[in-house]
């Protein structure tokens, strides 16, 4: 028993641009009271949408849902023009909660549209992020989703090319896609800094550093997240020999811990920590309350509340 131990991974949880937009929440709550509605998930984090909707915020797909007028703020994600111009012909009260960091990519896809470029946009179909970015020159813009498409992609004119990323993607697989778009392109042109985001690249060089001495890795984190599902995969590349992704500790199967005697935890950017210390405390009654935290880096920017905030709450940042 006493050689049973667990190593929890730094920095992980609550990125900026998610305590941000669960800010937001809570603070149109406070301040206009319920209802509030939320266009898709607020970040993508079930205990999150739960504790919110027993607040009184109402998450909805589509604005249609919305009555006119409402209060109504964009997800971290972000929104394309058209859901801009929907909310406003629906003369709804906005708060855009997207993430600053999605916001620089939505710019650089303006910004090479205008330049007449085409741009191959990495991620994976269907995610809100990769629907908003592409939504801003929707006429101009192919998804990569895997080096695969890399191998294929078929683009206009080869020297009239730029490449943009999803933020919460795969560091290695994403640098692997462009190292091919590089080859077949060799003009194509590189967003002015990473679009992966900072969150997402130390919670997986986090998770690399635990994950080579761990018998198990179990990632916090809902199955919808794009980046907690990266870190499962990261965990396994880097050598753990078995990793999982659960929402609460009650999901973890006692066989997984069966023979095992080292297991590192961390958890996606939209996970608050309270879920961490309750897998930490389920993961005690089993034996391994020996429990230390290896961490790579310190985080420490935070973000300023939307605009529409800001001037009715006179809160300048989100940070708790």
């Amino acid at each position: 028993m006493g050689d049973k131990r667990v190593v929890v991974a730094a920095p992980r949880g609550y990125c900026a641009g998610v305590d941000r937009a669960v800010v937001s929440v809570e603070k149109a709550l406070e301040h206009y009271g319920a209802p509030v509605y939320v266009r898709k998930q607020i970040v993508h984090n079930k205990h999150v949408v739960e504790t919110l909707t027993e607040r009184g915020a109402i998450f909805v797909e589509e604005l249609d849902e919305v009555p006119e007028g409402a209060i109504t703020v964009f997800s971290a994600h972000g929104v394309s023009p058209m859901v801009h111009a929907d909310a406003k012909q629906r003369r709804l009260q906005t708060i855009d909660a997207t993430c600053p960091l999605v916001t620089k990519v939505h710019k650089e896809a303006k910004r090479f549209a205008e330049d007449d470029l085409t741009i191959l946009l990495i991620g994976h179909e269907g995610h809100e992020e990769v629907e908003g970015t592409a939504g801003e020159a929707p006429d101009r813009t192919i998804l990569v989703q895997s080096p695969a498409d890399a191998e294929t992609v078929e683009v206009p004119d080869p020297d009239r090319v730029a490449w943009l990323s999803q933020t919460t993607l795969s560091v290695d697989e994403t640098m692997q896609i462009v190292r091919r778009l590089k080859e077949r392109f060799p003009n194509i042109i590189d967003p002015p800094s990473d679009d992966i985001c900072y969150a997402t690249t130390n919670r997986q060089a986090a998770v690399k550093q635990i994950a080579e001495h761990s018998d198990l890795v179990i990632v916090v984190g809902s199955t919808n997240s794009s980046n907690s599902v990266r870190l499962v995969e990261v965990a396994l590349d880097a050598g753990a020999k078995a990793a999982y992704l659960v929402d609460y500790a009650n999901e973890i199967d006692p066989a997984w811990l069966e023979g095992v005697t080292s297991i590192g935890v961390t958890s996606g950017a939209s996970v608050p920590e309270v879920l961490v210390q309750g897998v930490l405390e389920r993961l005690a009654e089993h034996g391994f309350g020996d429990v230390a935290e290896e961490r790579l880096t310190e985080e420490n920017l935070t973000f300023a509340l939307p605009p529409e905030l800001r001037k009715t709450v006179g809160r300048s940042s989100a940070k708790r």
